[in-house]
């Protein structure tokens, strides 16, 4: 179950993985990679900054465009 209070200008994995058309595992790897970062939330439900999500979602598009 997903937070219901969350930050305004942050996303939850399940909004994140959507956004980048990835699944939780995928963003969890991401996070691990060094790619992504939590940006609140607990360690069972983290959060992620919207314009992190946002500026990674662009950088993988440009480079699947390139």
């Amino acid at each position: 179950m997903e937070s219901q209070m969350i930050r305004p200008g942050h996303l939850t994995a399940h909004q994140t993985a959507s956004m980048l058309g990835i699944s939780l595992d995928g963003v969890r790897q991401l996070v691990r990679r060094g790619h992504l970062r939590r940006s609140g939330g607990s360690p069972r439900q983290p959060w992620y900054a919207a314009h992190d999500v946002s500026t990674l979602l662009v950088e993988r598009r440009t480079a699947n465009a390139a």
